[in-house]
């Protein structure tokens, strides 16, 4: 082919068109790279949640121990006033008892001395009562002299004030004469907590107690405050406790009063929480693990916890853009409390983060680029 006899015209359209192609091909090739990332699927997009970071102060956690004590002010420890045997108890350790319950039995010389007397004061007193008719009768008759009436009436006086006081010691021990038996009644509503008394076992006036009984609708958390922490934690701090027994529940409580003086066995400052028990859920002896939030002046990005994924020693989230712009996102944690992770590094307060099934969107988009 001669080249020479082709029109530049036509060799300019070829070139022409040649790179009109190549630019064509060109584009093409870019738009498939722009696209060649993760898109949720339709079936996909339902199922996942969008949260944004929020700014606020930040509440630090700081982790105790303490154990479930019942309130001293609402203890009784009841010591016997005589002495005798116990020869029936109705009661066991952690049963609940009302005001008033005859609790146990128990048998003493001192009922019979005291009946004896009363039954002694009784006659005695019969008989100063017809002492001072006659003397009266015979004042009345001018017989008598007032000396005589008045010596009376002080000696029958007397007598009643006597029969008065053995009616009292034995209603305060709870006598039973038909029984033979002085009744222990409990003095208050609560629970058993203590008791060291069975059937046939001898004791003394003002000995040990026999029983003790708690009111247990309001019980204290002792909180042990070790060194590390003794400049965090201040009255009046909130705090959130949980036990073993019931590990989905939350107890919301304050830091009451703070000990000045160190446990010298543990070793540790202890510090109060007072919380309200009508369910009496919470009982005696309990350990209880108490979270102190402190709550500091400066602010920072927070994300729910449950919004992170976890994976080879390192925090992240799946930040969202559109459905086929999504990326993983490393974060630094600052600190975290009930459920919010505060944030120093990694995320805007502008960008979105996917909050539900985020980690099946992780595991794609790890997929995808693998």
């Amino acid at each position: 082919m001669n080249t020479k006899n082709i029109n530049p015209v036509i060799i300019c359209c070829l070139v022409a068109a040649i790179f009109l192609s190549s630019c064509s091909n060109s584009e093409e090739q870019s738009n498939v790279a722009e696209n060649d990332n993760y898109c949720i699927e339709e079936s996909l997009k339902t199922k996942i949640e969008l949260d944004r970071p929020k700014t606020q102060f930040v509440t630090e956690e700081i982790l105790l121990t303490g154990i479930i004590e019942p309130n001293p002010d609402k203890v009784i420890h009841f010591v016997s006033l005589v002495s005798g045997i116990i020869s029936n108890t109705s009661f066991s350790l952690g049963d609940k008892v009302t005001k008033g319950q005859v609790l146990a039995e128990l048998r003493s010389t001192e009922l019979s001395e005291l009946q004896s007397q009363s039954k002694t004061i009784i006659s005695q007193i019969k008989v100063a009562e017809k002492k001072l008719q006659s003397l009266q009768s015979m004042f009345d008759d001018n017989i008598a002299s007032q000396k005589d009436l008045m010596e009376a009436q002080s000696e029958l006086e007397v007598l009643k004030a006597e029969k008065e006081r053995i009616n009292t010691n034995l209603s305060l021990f709870s006598a039973s004469p038909k029984k033979g038996v002085f009744q222990i009644k409990s003095p208050t509503t609560g629970i058993i907590t203590d008791k060291s008394i069975t059937a046939g076992m001898q004791i003394s006036a003002e000995g040990e107690p026999l029983f003790t009984i708690s009111d247990l609708s309001e019980v204290w958390v002792l909180v042990n405050i070790y060194a590390t922490d003794v400049e965090n934690i201040e009255s009046g701090m909130r705090v959130n406790l949980q036990t073993l027994s019931y590990p989905d529940e939350i107890f919301e409580g304050e830091i009451g009063i703070i000990s000045q003086v160190l446990d010298v066995e543990a070793k540790v400052l202890k510090a109060r929480v007072v919380l309200p028990n009508t369910d009496l859920k919470l009982k005696p002896g309990m350990i209880v693990d108490v979270t102190a939030l402190k709550e500091h002046k400066a602010e920072a990005l927070s994300i729910p916890t449950s919004t992170m994924v976890f994976d080879n020693n390192q925090n992240y989230v799946v930040v969202y853009k559109n459905d086929c712009e999504i990326s993983i996102r490393k974060v630094e944690i600052l600190t975290e409390s009930k459920g919010v992770t505060f944030l120093s590094d990694g995320l805007n307060v502008n960008e979105e983060i996917i909050s539900k099934n985020h980690l099946l969107i992780y595991e794609q988009i790890k997929n995808f680029q693998d």
